[in-house]
This record gives structure tokens, sequence and C-alpha cells, in this order.
């Protein structure tokens, strides 16, 4: 059996510095737990620059080498790095991958489109994954708590959730045992069809408006009343009076319910 992980460069929240993707690295670790149950051959791949140093800390997260293919700057084509680890991917049974990447833009499709390359069937938002024979039983998040058990036959691609019941260990040792290994490919062969799209550009992500909303004061058995109940929730409607005046009862307004401080 061999069992694949894809793997991509993640971003700190906050400083925005480059690190393993959480949801990629909670599939490495369900991907180790199955290579070791059913003696397993497993590799873990990425597209991309082979110099990141977030690379290395897969390593300390249990793989024994990342396999890197190279491909065009970041911003050339999104289906050269798809084209890649599907030709690469060929013959393997289990793919496991995260459900998308972490930066602010990332669309998610990477997963779908090296599975429709592959042509083989892709299960998403998987929490558990437990193989049996020739099929994998995969238990999958749904929205309000619920979860739902499917059995996909292999070879197959899984994207796991970001709340997957697994929990990486990170170990410096088996950082400083391990290998990047950058590979060999038909980087511009694979690209040229694409050499005509245009650019695509990495910017920071924009800060969304902050909707002010006055502290909620009532208790909470007014609340859930005021949830099944239709009532006035208070206010007043300005129609009178200069442009001034309406502006000053927005302003007392703010101020009363502490939205803003001067």
């Amino acid at each position: 059996m061999k069992i694949a992980v894809l793997v991509s460069v993640g971003r700190h929240p906050v400083s925005g510095v480059a690190r393993y993707s959480r949801n990629d690295a909670a599939a490495l670790t369900l991907a180790l737990s199955l290579a070791r149950q059913h003696d397993a051959t497993l590799d873990v791949l990425h597209a991309g620059d082979p110099s990141n140093p977030a690379l290395q800390e897969y390593l300390a997260l249990g793989a024994r080498s990342v396999e890197v293919l190279a491909v065009p700057e970041a911003g050339e084509s999104q289906a050269d790095a798809a084209t890649l680890l599907a030709a690469r991917l060929s013959g393997y049974d289990l793919v496991l991958t995260g459900t998308r990447a972490e930066g602010a833009f990332d669309s998610g499709m990477l997963p779908y489109r090296i599975a429709n390359a592959l042509d083989i069937p892709l299960v998403g938002a998987a929490v558990d994954v437990v193989v049996k024979d020739d099929c994998a039983q995969v238990r999958q998040f749904m929205p309000k708590g619920l979860r739902r058990r499917v059995e996909v036959q292999l070879p197959a691609l899984i994207a796991i959730h970001p709340m997957a019941n697994a929990t990486p260990t990170y170990a410096y040792a088996r950082l400083r045992e391990g290998t990047i290994r950058p590979a060999a490919n038909g980087v511009h062969s694979a690209g040229s069809s694409a050499a005509a799209e245009p650019a695509w550009t990495i910017r920071s992500a924009s800060a969304k408006p902050v909707r002010l909303a006055a502290a909620e004061k009532r208790s909470g058995h007014a609340r859930m009343l005021s949830a099944t109940t239709t009532e006035s929730r208070g206010g007043s409607v300005v129609i009178e009076g200069s442009s001034v005046e309406k502006a000053q009862v927005i302003l007392a307004y703010l101020r009363e319910h502490q939205l803003v401080d001067y």
C-alpha cells in the first residue's frame, strides 16, 4: 500500500511568518498512523520552493523526508502545481491533504483539481480515516456538530478538516534527522500551456469594516423570549431637523453605548 501526503506552507495569522500548515499537519499525523497500522509506504510531497525553512517543521512532525517539486514563482499559475502533483501521485492508493492552504485568498481547489486529473474519488472535510481491505471509511465533519460516515473505494484522495481527530507531536530531533529532497520534474513542459494565462498577484488581506453594535444589557431569559416573539427594540427615527442635529443624535447614541470614546 502506498500513501502520499501533500503539505503546503502556512502563515502565522498575526505576524505572517511562514510556518507549517495546521491542516496539512493533521493530514500527516493521520497518514503516519495509517502507515504504521498497514505497514505502508509513506511519501510527503510539496510543490514549491525547496529552500523554504517552513518545510523542515514537517520533519519535526514525523516525516522522514519531504520531496519538493519545484514550480514557477508564486503567482504564475496554480495549474502548474496541480499538474505536477497529479503526475507524481499516479499509482498511489491513498492521498491525504489539508482542506485548503492558509493564505488569505486560497481557493481550496487544489485537491479537486488533482482528483479530477487522476480520475479518483475525493472525500472532503474528513475528521477520521480507517482503511479496511481496498476501501477507506471516512468520518466527515458537518455543520452544527453533526458527523457522517462514508465509505470510498481506493485509490482515493481525502481532504482533512482542521478539526480532525489528530494531535501532531513536534520533536526537534526528528527535524535534524529528516531531509528535504528537491525532485527533478518537467516544470517547463507542464507550465507551457499556462504561459499565456494572466499572472496571479499576492497581497496582504485587507481588513474588513467592523460593525458597531451596542452591548446587550438584557438578561438571558429576555433574549430567549425575543427570539420567539416580535417586539420593539426601542430606538428613534429622526426626520425633522438639520443634518447637524441628526448627527448629534447619532453621536449621543454612540456615546451612550460606549461605542466611541470622544
